[in-house]
C-alpha cells in the first residue's frame, strides 16, 4: 500500500532538481553568488524539498515572496540567507529579526515605517533596497537622470534610517526573456547608473543583483555579485523558444488514475454542456483529475494524456474533480493504470509548455496552479524520500 493517496498526485526528481541547479553554477560566473528562487511552494514543487536539495547542492541565497515562505524554510532547517522579494507589513519586523531574513526595501515611506517597527521589536532589520528601472512595479524610481534627484535625496535618507541595514541592491529585468529586445540592456545601464550616484552619496552594497532565470542565460556579462534563478531551477524554458545554453531536466511529473471505462454508443454526450457527442462507438475512460487539482477547464476537448506510453484525447468538459479521456485506441488500458497528465510515458511526452499552450497561459503559471490537494511525492536515486500532503499534513 502507498504511504500517499494515489488519485492524482505529483512526482518531484530531486535529483534533476540537483542536476540544473549545478548545471546553472557551472554556466553562472564563479565570482557571482546564485540566490534560488523557491517563492510559490518552488514553482509548485514542494518548497521545503526543493529548498533543501539546493541548499545541500550549495546555493548561496534563498528568495522568497513573503514572511510566511520566509519561516517555512526556517522551519525546514534551511540557515542560509533569505531575502523577501515582496511586501512585509512593517508590523512583522520582530519576526524579520528573529528568523535572520532580509527584507526588500522599496520606498522611503515603506522604509520609515519599518524602520520604526524594528526599533520598538528591539533589533535591525537588513534590507536589500529595490530599484525600478523600468519594471514599473516597486522600487525606488530611475528610469532616467530626471529622477536622480529625489534618488539621491532618497539615498541619503535611507541611509539614514536607524534600524536598518543596508546590505545588498538591486533590480529586475522586463524582457530579458527576449534577447533581442534593446530595453534589457537600457535597464542594466540605469541600475548601474543608479548604484554609481547612491555610492557617491556613500551607500556600500556588498551585492548588486539584477538577473533573473533569461537575464542570466541572455546576458553573462550582467551577472554580478548574485543572480537569481527561478523557472530554470526547476528544468522549464524562460519562454517558448527562448535558446537555451545549458540543458535542463523539467523535475515534475503530474499522475492520476483510470478509474473507470465503459463503451458508449455513437452520439452519446459526454460531461457538461453535452460539447462533445462520440462520433462513433468510444471507449471513455475517467480520471479522478479536475480544475480543482488545476488542470484548467481550458483543457476540455483538447489536451492529451499519456497511458502505456500512448496519447489519449480529453472528451468533454473538464469538471472540478474528474475529467474524461477517450481511450478507444488503447484497449490494455483499464481501471488502475497510471496516466501521465505531465510528463513522460514511453517514447510520449506531455509538457507542462505544452499544456501552457493550450490553457492559454505559461509554464510559470500551470507549475504554480496545480492545487493543494495534490500531494508532492519526492523521488532520488529512483526511490521515494519524502512527500507533502497539504491536506493532512
Amino acid at each position: 500500500m502507498s504511504d500517499f493517496l494515489k488519485r492524482t498526485w505529483a512526482e518531484v526528481d530531486l535529483d534533476k532538481i540537483e542536476a540544473n541547479y549545478l548545471a546553472i553554477r557551472a554556466y553562472v560566473s564563479p565570482q557571482s553568488k546564485i540566490m534560488t528562487i523557491v517563492k510559490a511552494d518552488g514553482y509548485g514543487h514542494g518548497a521545503p524539498f526543493v529548498a533543501k536539495a539546493f541548499d545541500d547542492a550549495g546555493t548561496d541565497w534563498f528568495g522568497v515572496s513573503n514572511i510566511e515562505e520566509a519561516e517555512q524554510l526556517r522551519i525546514a532547517g534551511i540557515e542560509k540567507p533569505i531575502l523577501i522579494l515582496g511586501y512585509t507589513p512593517p508590523e512583522f519586523a520582530g519576526m524579520l529579526i528573529k528568523q535572520r531574513v532580509t527584507q526588500t526595501l522599496f520606498s522611503m515611506e515603506y522604509g520609515e515605517q519599518l524602520s520604526a517597527a524594528a526599533k520598538e521589536a528591539g533589533g535591525t532589520v537588513d534590507v536589500h533596497l529595490k530599484l525600478d528601472t523600468g519594471m514599473s512595479r516597486i522600487g525606488f524610481l530611475f528610469h532616467g537622470e530626471e529622477d536622480a534627484p529625489a534618488l539621491l535625496q532618497d539615498g541619503a535618507a535611507a541611509a539614514a534610517l536607524p534600524n536598518l541595514r543596508i546590505d545588498g541592491v538591486f533590480t529586475h529585468f522586463a524582457v530579458s526573456d527576449e534577447p533581442g529586445n534593446p530595453f534589457t540592456r537600457t535597464q542594466f545601464e540605469r541600475f548601474i547608473r543608479a548604484v554609481a550616484l547612491l555610492e557617491e552619496q556613500g551607500l556600500r552594497f556588498s551585492l548588486r543583483h539584477c538577473c533573473n532565470s533569461a537575464g542570466l542565460l541572455n546576458y553573462p556579462e550582467m551577472q554580478l555579485d548574485m543572480v537569481r534563478p527561478g523557472i530554470i531551477l526547476y528544468g522549464l524554458t524562460p519562454a517558448v523558444g527562448m535558446p537555451l545554453p545549458i540543458e535542463l531536466q523539467p523535475a515534475m511529473a503530474l499522475k492520476t488514475m483510470l478509474f473507470q471505462t465503459k463503451t458508449l454508443t455513437p452520439g452519446t454526450p459526454v460531461s457538461y454542456g453535452m460539447i462533445y457527442r462520440t462520433p462513433s462507438a468510444r471507449r471513455v475512460g475517467t480520471l479522478p483529475i479536475g480544475y480543482a487539482d488545476g488542470y484548467a477547464r481550458s483543457l476540455s476537448d483538447r489536451a492529451d494524456v499519456l497511458i502505456h506510453g500512448k496519447r489519449a484525447r480529453i472528451v468533454g468538459r473538464v469538471c472540478m474533480d474528474q475529467c474524461m479521456a477517450d481511450v478507444t485506441d488503447i484497449p490494455n488500458a483499464q481501471s488502475g493504470d497510471v496516466v501521465t497528465v505531465i510528463g513522460r510515458d514511453g517514447g510520449e511526452t506531455v509538457s507542462m509548455e505544452e499544456i501552457a499552450a493550450q490553457m492559454g497561459t505559461i509554464n510559470y503559471e500551470t507549475a504554480c496552479l496545480i492545487g493543494k490537494r495534490v500531494p508532492r511525492v519526492f523521488f532520488k536515486g529512483g526511490r521515494q524520500v519524502g512527500k507533502l500532503n497539504y491536506i493532512l499534513p
